[in-house]
């Protein structure tokens, strides 16, 4: 902001000097005048070039998931070069015809059994982590989305701890409510829950950080496994510069995913995405992983296949 106070000096010595001006004599006052009302009118201001596209528009988006150190989580651990590749390579056996962003899912904010030191049942990886990941998924063109498992913390600072990143034109985030749990409730024992006011506190924090920052529309996923998850689903509206997936974690044979995939979209939201989930190992227990043509001949047709 300009300082007031020099603004009012330089408007003072301007004034003084115009009007010496005209007491010596007329004419110069007169020759000044005639200039300004010659000179040309200041140029109107430039238009803001549009922010870049929303990858959700035009491409499918698949991805695979982890944390370092932890293959429990997904495949997206240890080797990230190697990790990619095989991303890679799985996009291939999609159907030709529809533009496909790999997504690399880190799971950021890690749950956790034991308090910590704030009481909080989680711990948020390093920006060194992140810089990885994110080096993983710009070597594949693609995105990066930041998981949080919230433990016993709320979403909404949970996701503006990395606000440093987000401001990346090509980081989002996904939120895990299954593991958002209420006081007094260790994670694992029981599954937790959020609400539709809840991620639309998250949503209206992505789209403000997008248009201010004038990023391509933040890609925000939320996961749900059971109806009980999410709670009056309806309260998360729409938001300039925010596109929501919702992805479907039910885990099993086609028939129980497939099931539990038609309970869960009834409560989706008409402009939240659809999105899907498989599992290399609950999922083939009894039966082979679904194909990448049966999951997008799914009603709606998911907008984002994730691994893990």
């Amino acid at each position: 902001m300009r300082n007031p106070g020099r603004r009012l000096v330089l408007t003072a010595a301007l004034a003084g000097l115009a009007t010496a001006a005209c007491d010596a004599t007329g004419k110069r006052g007169r020759t000044a005048a005639a200039v300004a009302a010659t000179a040309a009118p200041p140029a109107p201001p430039a238009t803001p070039a549009p922010p870049p596209p929303n990858p959700l528009e035009k491409t499918l988006l698949v991805g695979y998931c982890g944390a370092p150190g932890s293959k429990a989580l997904g495949r997206m651990t240890g080797d990230l070069d190697a990790a990619g590749r095989e991303l890679r390579r799985r996009t291939r056996d999609f159907p030709a015809g529809r533009p496909i962003t790999p997504v690399v899912e880190l799971i950021a904010t890690t749950v956790h059994r034991t308090p910590g030191a704030d009481g909080m049942y989680r711990s948020r990886c390093s920006d060194e982590t992140v810089r990885d990941y994110l080096d993983a998924a710009r070597a594949l063109n693609g995105l990066l989305l930041l998981n949080i498992q919230p433990g016993r913390a709320d979403f909404l600072p949970e996701v503006q701890a990395y606000e440093r990143w987000l401001t990346e034109p090509d980081i989002g985030v996904a939120l895990d409510p299954e593991w958002a749990v209420e006081p007094g409730v260790v994670p694992g024992k029981k599954f937790g829950r959020t609400t539709g006011s809840e991620l639309d506190g998250v949503a209206q924090y992505l789209g403000r950080l997008a248009e201010t920052r004038r990023l391509p529309a933040k890609i925000m996923i939320y996961h749900q496994v059971a109806a009980s998850i999410v709670r009056d689903e309806a309260e998360l509206r729409a938001h300039p510069g925010v596109s929501v997936v919702k992805v479907v974690d039910g885990i099993g044979a086609a028939a129980d995913k497939k099931a539990t995939w038609k309970t869960l979209m009834k409560t989706k939201p008409d402009h939240v995405h659809a999105g899907f989930k498989l599992f290399f190992d609950e999922d083939t227990r009894h039966a082979a992983l679904m194909t990448p043509a049966d999951v997008l001949s799914l009603t709606p047709t998911p907008s984002y296949v994730l691994y893990e």
